[in-house]
């Protein structure tokens, strides 16, 4: 099916709709980053893991990261090589396993490194063991999302290390980022190299996490390879790892849903969708952020400014068709009044949507697309009764 994609006019049912030449856009970038910085930028999975996709993905990277047992499973036999790995806590019931899918795995702490380092150096004799570190730093300022915040459960902090590493730890891992800019990399960069630096010669490679949003317009990826390219000056014989997941997805693709009715209480109008902010979009409730709607403008979420029909046309609030009583956002103004049926476009919906929804309430899952340059929708997965039912089997 093709279809026109500014108005998916032709499309009447909900989608994620990845655009391929978007798509390739960040790639050659990302591309082009680990390249002039001698940086290996790899994806990770908790943001984007629609593996028939991943043909794409390897004309430009070689490799993935999971955080998981299934994840590693996925990269290794999907993806096509082995993943760097790092979990919160592995399990005698694990270890072996993700070991094997793994070229690079990280301890979330000494005590699981002498736990397993062991049981994971014997289910896969050439993988490179390393250490998640916590620098105490981050300006990630939404807690639910923030890593190093005060009793984080996340990484060894420097005064819990000893001064000669496990002979095994070949590297670290430290991730203090989200959708961040190369400024604040570069602030971040001098904590961990002053809490950490003396074991730097101790190490092969540092994984500097995700967070990285290399192809936000705004970001200044000539300051991150001039970071990167300093780093390398300073410390020649440690190989760098970088593992965003946002950065590969920015603004590749929507999710498109359409109106099924329009309600009003107290002169607010709300325009139910056919898809959710609880099941499909979580994170505009849990950081909370308001998307922005192709073809309108964003008023805000101000539960305070409400907008009365009689004073603010074609001004409405959207919600989502679950029974959860906060599952809207608001509010947007449109050029007209909307219509049942009418498409309902949420822009830069590709990453952390997919990975994280739910069928709560057992709502329909929208589909899976891929569009092509010329327009052409290719139906990656379609949902069904059989896939909710399974799940609760």
């Amino acid at each position: 099916m093709k279809v026109d994609l500014q108005t998916f006019s032709q499309l009447h049912y909900p989608a994620y709709v990845l655009e391929e030449l978007r798509l390739r856009k960040n790639l050659k970038l990302i591309s082009s980053v680990a390249r002039r910085s001698d940086t290996t930028i790899i994806l990770a999975f908790k943001a984007f893991a629609l593996w028939k996709t991943f043909s794409i993905f390897r004309e430009y990277i070689p490799a993935t990261t999971a955080s998981s047992l299934y994840e590693a499973r996925l990269g290794y036999e999907k993806f096509g090589s082995r993943v760097h790995t790092f979990c919160p806590g592995y399990t005698d019931d694990n270890i072996s396993e993700i070991a094997h899918y793994s070229s690079h795995l990280i301890f979330n702490s000494l005590s699981q490194h002498q736990s397993f380092a062991a049981k994971a150096k014997n289910a896969n004799p050439e993988i490179s063991l390393g250490l998640r570190v916590n620098p105490e730093y981050s300006e990630v300022e939404t807690l639910l999302y923030n890593p190093c915040a005060p009793g984080s459960r996340f990484g060894v902090t420097a005064d819990q290390l000893p001064e000669e590493l496990p002979k095994d730890i070949e590297g670290f891992h430290c991730h203090c980022h989200c959708e961040s800019g190369a400024d604040v990399f570069q602030r971040t960069l001098a904590h961990i190299e002053e809490k950490f630096g003396k074991w730097f010669p101790q190490l092969k490679w540092i994984n500097f996490g995700g967070g990285h949003l290399m192809t936000r317009k705004d970001y200044d990826t000539e300051l991150l390879i001039n970071i990167l390219n300093g780093f390398h000056k300073r410390h020649p014989h440690l190989k760098l790892i970088l593992e965003p997941g946002s950065a590969f997805l920015w603004q590749t693709g929507p999710l498109v849903s359409q109106v099924v009715d329009i309600v009003e209480n107290h002169g607010i109008r709300t325009a139910i969708l056919n898809v959710s902010f609880t099941c499909h979009m979580p994170d505009c409730l849990e950081m909370p952020y308001q998307p922005q709607v192709r073809f309108a403008e964003s008023i805000g979420t101000d539960a305070d400014g409400l907008y009365p029909a009689e004073k603010a046309p074609h001004i409405y609030r959207l919600g989502g068709d679950s029974c959860l009583s906060g599952d809207f956002m608001g509010y947007w103004k449109f050029d007209h009044e909307l219509q049942v049926g009418e498409n309902i476009i949420f822009e830069d919906m590709i990453h952390y949507t997919t990975v994280k929804t739910t069928m709560f309430n057992g709502i329909s899952h929208p589909s899976l697309m891929l569009a092509h340059p010329d327009g052409e929708l290719e139906m990656l997965r379609k949902f069904s009764y059989e896939d909710y039912m399974n799940r609760m089997d």
